[in-house]
This record gives structure tokens, sequence and C-alpha cells, in this order.
């Protein structure tokens, strides 16, 4: 069993992307370091340190339970794919290990699946 992060469109036919549980945690944990934080330093996730202490466009990716909470709307989906992007164009992805392939694997497809959302203005959904 995973986590899936899908436009809530209706259509199974959308783009997706998913998880599962230990990799989603491991990919935000990759993505708070980008981000010059540990994930494991925060609040909910064993951590003191409040999320207003951090700034950063993925709060709501990176603050988000793992597939409950609200859904994200098209607008903070918008507000994370620069930053989003930005990372993976700083990748470099001719000889990544396998762990940093996944995830540019993975961020790149999320960065389709928030596309997606933003121009059909739609919410996330993790499922």
């Amino acid at each position: 069993m995973g986590l899936v992060l899908f436009p809530g469109d209706g259509d199974v036919s959308s783009p997706d992307v998913s998880w599962s549980y230990t990799g989603f945690g491991v990919f935000r944990g990759w993505l708070a370091r980008a981000e010059g934080f540990a994930l494991d330093d925060m609040r909910g996730f064993g951590g003191l340190r409040e999320w207003s202490d951090v700034s950063t466009s993925l709060a709501p990716l990176l603050n988000h339970p793992d597939d409950d909470g609200p859904d994200l709307t098209a607008v903070e989906c918008a507000v994370m794919l620069p930053r989003l992007r930005e990372i993976a164009d700083g990748l470099d992805r001719d000889g990544a290990d396998p762990l940093l392939q996944r995830h540019i694997d993975d961020i790149l497809q999320l960065v389709v699946v928030l596309q997606f959302c933003v121009e059909n203005d739609v919410e996330l959904i993790f499922g």
C-alpha cells in the first residue's frame, strides 16, 4: 500500500505520482534538505522547530499529513512549481546514484501533476 498524489478532476487517466509511505518520507526529507533544513527537526516530524521558522514555498507539501488533511489548492500548486523546477534543473542527471535518480524522476513527475492541477484549476489530492 502506498500514497498517490493526483488531480481532483475525477479522471483516472490524469497524471499522478506515487510512493510507498516510506519512499514519500524519504523524498520529503530530501526536499527539506534542499531547502536548508532537516524535516526531522520540524514539529509534526519528531522535532520542535516551528514551520513559521522556515521559509520555503514547498511548505504545503512538506508539512502535509501523508494521506489525510486538506487537499492542496491549484494556487498552492502554482506557488510550489517554480521551486520544484529550480531544484530539478540544478541536479546532475548523468551518473546519478539510484536514490538520487529516483528523486529526480519523482520531482519531474510531481511537476507534471502540479502543472496539470494549475492548468485545470483543480486541487491536488493525497490518497
